[in-house]
């Protein structure tokens, strides 16, 4: 609503604003709904973006996402290359507006000199996470099925072959990230905030299947020793529950994008010495709040 979302502007007049406000959703929502994330992000980021030029705002650091990016491409990702060609088609609704947030950040800065800028984080995760099984993300609705799992003594079913791979980021290091953006980051050109596994140090990539043959494929690009897969992240959820049950693939649901592998190398450029959590610490955290907060819990 873009009389209520001036309104607020006009009411607490923030000088500088960190614009999370979005429709969002797991892979299998996303498919269900794609006009709807499409008008809806729309409305929303053209209501804050141009809410925050009339009421004089210093800075904006928007929010975009890892899924924005072409489909076809090539490997790793990096912040050039948002807009060379259509993103997945599971999600394109969400990724085409969240691409225009790009557009319109060039926009303001092209005509009024506004320093509106956003980052791109990769899968983000942590406590207070919506652990939603349905329409939730990958790895807080898996943190929500383990629970489930070791509550009722049955399988672990996880949707898809287990095969994609993701990079993750905490929240807790992506909440560090941000102010760090809001206070020294100046480039209209958004900015990859990656996370780092710490999985696959100095261990050989996963087997890659083609045609029946298993090879051994080793790391060659920036970033893809910071990929987990489904398979392995259910691994470290399921270590870091103690859940002891039998883990089962459900092959007939969908796996979505294969991977999208984002280089942090403008980040690391910037910040080289930037510190962030261990990925198992990370889960290990994270698993212990919502078991700790279930009753609460966003679910």
């Amino acid at each position: 609503n873009a009389a209520e979302t001036k309104a607020l502007f006009e009411q607490h007049k923030p000088t500088h604003v960190i614009h999370l406000a979005a429709m969002v959703g797991g892979l299998f929502k996303n498919i269900r709904y794609n006009l709807d994330f499409w008008r809806r992000n729309i409305y929303i980021n053209d209501n804050v973006l141009h809410s925050a030029y009339e009421t004089g705002v210093q800075k904006v650091v928007s929010c975009l996402s890892t899924c924005i990016f072409p489909d076809k491409t090539t490997y790793p990702i990096d912040e050039t290359m948002i807009h060379n060609g259509p993103p997945h088609s599971s999600n394109f609704g969400y990724s085409y507006a969240k691409r225009m947030i790009d557009i319109q950040n060039r926009g303001y800065f092209e005509q009024h000199g506004c320093r509106f800028t956003a980052v791109i984080p990769t899968n983000v995760f942590g406590p207070h996470d919506n652990f939603n099984i349905e329409d939730g993300h990958v790895l807080p609705g898996l943190i929500h099925k383990v629970y489930l799992a070791k509550q009722t003594g049955s399988a672990l079913t996880i949707w898809g072959t287990g095969k994609p791979r993701r990079q993750f980021i905490y929240s807790l290091d992506l909440a560090r990230l941000f102010l760090w953006v809001l206070r020294e980051y100046d480039e209209v050109e958004p900015i990859i905030l990656s996370g780092k596994s710490c999985l696959h140090i100095s261990t050989p990539a996963p087997f890659q299947e083609d045609g029946g043959t298993a090879t051994i494929m080793p790391f060659s690009t920036v970033g893809e020793e910071d990929e987990v897969s489904i398979r392995e992240a259910a691994e470290v959820i399921v270590e870091a529950m103690n859940f002891r049950g039998e883990l089962v693939f459900d092959t007939t649901k969908a796996d979505g994008q294969l991977k999208k592998t984002a280089s942090n190398a403008k980040l690391q450029r910037y910040l080289p010495g930037f510190q962030f959590t261990p990925f198992r610490q990370a889960v290990k955290e994270t698993c212990t709040w919502f078991s700790t907060n279930y009753a609460n819990a966003r679910k």
